[in-house]
């Protein structure tokens, strides 16, 4: 019995319609005579969903009892024992009541799959587990159902129900979704067009990576590798030359003409030592192509033009942008070059554009570090020429009637040998000098076709033409390793100069410091072990690329950094000249490592001692601002229930009175105490949203004596983006704080203005005013200015106003008031073309707890 199909509808949001296209899927089996029945479908008292479960089958439900409450689930076993050949079950993310069989419906649909039975089911973008963090900074809601992506994944069919923003709103204002008491609630919250615009793009981009690999599937099972033009993939030969940014913005710009095109930058390292590009300024281009939305792969292979060729037909790529040749005219003479033979051999499936740079024929200089190695071509060409370079020339010179004389011959001979040095290096050039002394011996020396020469000075011509020739190889051959030393060299010093100027910059991130290793030295992946002694196992402590390794033994290559940390590379086996460079980088990983500790522990350690300061201020405010109030209301309850004494009306009214203020004033200061609290934890979330000033000002002074406070707003003023709730507290705050210190009978000022792109909130009083040193320390937790009553509060108002101000984006600051005073401004950000909105758009805060 084989495994049955999993066939899924995706949609975007609620009431695109994938329930009603399942089951318009379920009636058209049923027509066609298939087994289908229905396990379970959630049609929400939807009338057309409703109506497309007539006429098929339902297999009944488990009932289920939990907290009192009735509720129904599939049956598996029932499904199981109808054993249908198609089975649709609704909402796969769906979480099962406590008691069924499983606690996740995507596990009972596992469960009908292995059974061999087929399922259709539905699921919406937002349920999908690795998008759950992008979906709630969209909505504003996480999604406590989810499923795992690799299920959906391995669904046999993925069909995507797609539908507008503004027809799915359509929908929903028609009640075809939400019962008519929650259709306004929705439009105004989870159903903006923002929202369900988002939410749509995100189906559409995971189906469409669903689609590319399902294409990259077929094409590889069927060793299909001609390019399939279904996407707009441009990928970019780079160098780590100057040019290669050039190249990259340009691929850009191809890719945004046409709708999904992707970027892929690619870099082919030759695998003899160091790579031949700078570090440095690989790293530039990668993070350049990455910023722009592309990818960066670090590929390793000798033969470029077919490493790059085999690279993007492996991606399916459409275009290849290489640069011009940086090489002078006469270095021609060694190639075509890279982009000629890339054009040539690419075919018709992918274009190839050449883009002219700034670089074009100024010399490629001296290869940073593959230096002056000859290469295989190269070294080839050397003994073609030396050795078949003179049997050429002796057929020549024997085949045509001319008689240039032993000099010539031994001349042209030499030719032959010292461009075989100059290709090949020294055993080419020797091996040239040897064939070519018996070739001039044998043929052109009396007696012919003899070993033996009859006059002297044939020996000494014959004895100066080899030793000049394997002078002649051995300069050359000298040459070429002076230059390799050289080139070695001025590698090893720019990727340590790189790594002293990471040490003075303080550069703490250990996961670039590897790639970098890997890039320089062309492995597949690097990895940082550390063991807390001898006999313990070894632990990764960071690594980058496929496949890292957990034991030194298993790398190719390993650098011990002291007693407990190795470096291990896979890839392939260094030369010994390539360690020192890759000790140097051991040791910086470690001094990186051990730099990034010492930075989480001292931030520990200063969360640690902001938490002691709060917690130590905390209680002595508790000590006495709290305690104060609690014995105010203590006294007053107590007089009133005392027996002894007959209160009159006027005194408990008193006493009364005295206790509702003391209950105040404890929840003042306990709920600036939670606030603070929240603003240490980082868990206020605002809710940003236009909205007027004159609304939120008015409300936010009710806590303050009327006649303490006047009010400039003007209705031209401009909305402002900010969270109502929040704002309200940030104003009652620091206009209570002004009113305090206002002398008796002097209103505390606040007014508005519009500057520019922001407004300004202003609240003016006239006490006592703040020095300028101190202007900043008001704002800081249980801080209080001046000979302030102890009773008058814990020193938090001002501290909960400035955090929850940068919370949505504005800032607050101290002012002195012209002729004596203290000036709060709020500088908000303004909202220009946008009508107020109404009531149901203004959400209170949103405050995490």
């Amino acid at each position: 019995m084989g495994r049955g199909k999993l066939r899924i509808y995706l949609g975007a949001a609620p009431g695109v319609g994938k329930t009603y296209a399942m089951l318009s899927e379920g009636h058209r089996r049923v027509e066609r005579g298939t087994d289908c029945v229905v396990g379970l479908v959630e049609h929400h008292s939807r009338p057309r969903t409703e109506v497309m479960l007539h006429g098929l089958e339902q297999v009944p439900r488990r009932t289920l009892a939990y907290r009192d409450t009735t509720f129904t689930e599939m049956d598996v076993d029932a499904v199981l024992a109808r054993k249908p050949a198609v089975a649709l079950v609704d909402e796969l993310a769906h979480t099962n009541v406590p008691g069924s069989r499983n606690s996740k419906r995507w596990q009972d649909v596992e469960e009908l799959l292995a059974a061999g039975i087929d399922v259709i089911s539905t699921v919406n973008i937002q349920h999908l587990e690795s998008l759950g963090d992008v979906v709630e900074s969209i909505t504003g809601v996480r999604q406590q159902e989810t499923v795992p992506d690799e299920v959906v994944r391995r669904a046999d069919q993925i069909e995507l129900v797609d539908m507008s923003p503004q027809a799915l709103r359509r929908r929903m204002a028609h009640g075809n979704i939400y019962k008519p008491d929650r259709i306004d609630a929705s439009l105004a919250n989870y159903f903006r067009p923002g929202n369900l615009t988002a939410l749509r793009e995100l189906a559409l981009l995971w189906t469409a990576d669903r689609v590319d690999e399902y294409l990259q599937q077929y094409r590889g099972e069927h060793g299909i590798r001609s390019t399939w033009q279904a996407r707009e993939r441009i990928v970019v030969g780079l160098t780590g030359g100057p040019e290669g940014r050039t190249l990259i913005r340009r691929a850009a710009r191809l890719a945004e003409k046409g709708a999904g095109g992707e970027v892929l930058a690619v870099y082919i390292a030759r695998s003899d030592g160091l790579t031949a590009a700078s570090p440095k300024e690989l790293a530039v281009q990668r993070t350049l192509v990455e910023d722009l939305g592309g990818t960066f792969h670090h590929v390793i292979g000798d033969d470029i033009p077919s490493g790059l060729l085999e690279f993007a037909r492996g991606v399916n790529a459409t275009q290849i942008v290489l640069g011009s040749s940086r090489r002078k005219t006469w270095q021609y003479m060694f190639g075509p070059g890279v982009g000629q033979t890339v054009a040539r051999e690419s075919g018709p499936d992918l274009d190839v554009h050449i883009v002219t740079h700034e670089e074009v024929a100024k010399g490629r200089g001296l290869p940073v570090a593959r230096g002056a190695r000859l290469g295989r071509s190269r070294i080839i060409w050397g003994w073609l020429v030396g050795v078949g370079g003179p049997a050429l020339l002796t057929l020549l010179l024997t085949h045509i009637d001319a008689d240039l004389g032993l000099a010539n011959d031994m001349l042209l001979f030499l030719a032959l040998t010292v461009a075989s040095a100059l290709l090949g290096g020294l055993l080419p050039a020797l091996a040239s000098a040897a064939f070519g002394s018996f070739l001039l011996n044998w043929f052109f020396t009396p007696p012919l076709h003899r070993l033996t020469i009859a006059d002297p000075k044939n020996i000494v011509a014959i004895a100066v033409f080899f030793g000049v020739a394997v002078a002649v190889a051995s300069v050359v051959d000298l040459a070429a390793r002076r230059t390799h030393q050289a080139a070695r060299l001025r590698a090893e010093s720019e990727v340590l100069s790189y790594l002293a100027g990471s040490v003075l910059r303080g550069e703490t991130s250990l996961d670039a410091l590897l790639e970098r290793v890997r890039e320089t030295f062309s492995m597949e992946s690097v990895t940082l072990l550390e063991r807390e002694s001898e006999v313990e196992p070894w632990t990764r402590a960071a690594s980058v690329g496929h496949h890292p390794v957990a034991r030194p033994e298993d790398a190719d290559v390993d650098m011990p950094v002291g007693d407990h940390l190795a470096l291990a590379l896979t890839g392939r086996v260094l030369p010994a000249e390539d360690r020192r460079v890759l000790g140097a980088f051991a040791a910086q990983a470690a001094v990186v490592l051990d730099r990034q500790r010492l930075v989480d522990e001292a931030e520990q350690a200063r969360k640690q001692a902001e938490g002691n300061k709060i917690r130590t201020s905390l209680l002595a405010a508790v000590s006495h601002d709290l305690r104060t109030p609690l014995a105010g209301i203590k006294a007053a309850v107590s007089s009133l229930r005392a027996d002894d004494v007959d209160w009159s009306e006027e005194d408990q009214a008193e006493l009364l009175a005295g206790i509702e203020d003391g209950a105040d004033r404890l929840d003042l200061l306990v709920g600036n105490l939670l606030d603070m609290s929240r603003l240490q934890t980082g868990t206020v979330t605002p809710l940003i949203r236009p909205i007027d000033l004159d609304e939120v000002v008015p409300m936010a002074l009710g806590g303050v004596p009327d006649g303490s406070a006047e009010l400039d707003i003007p209705e031209t003023l401009p909305m402002v983006e900010v969270d109502k709730g929040l704002l309200e507290r940030v104003v009652a705050n620091v206009v209570e704080n002004a009113v305090k210190y206002s002398p008796d009978g002097t209103p505390v000022t606040v007014s508005a203005s519009a500057l520019g792109e922001r407004v300004e909130l202003r609240v003016v009083d006239r006490g006592p005013g703040v020095p300028d040193e101190s202007k900043e320390r008001i704002f800081e937790p249980f801080q209080r200015f001046g000979d302030a009553p102890r009773g008058s509060g814990v020193g938090l108002g001002l501290a909960v106003a400035r955090g929850f101000v940068e919370a949505m984006g504005g800032t607050i600051a101290a002012e002195d008031t012209p002729g004596g005073g203290l000036t709060m401004t709020l500088t908000l950000k303004a909202v220009t073309g946008q009508l107020p909105p109404s009531d149901s758009d203004l959400p209170a805060a949103r405050i995490t707890t």
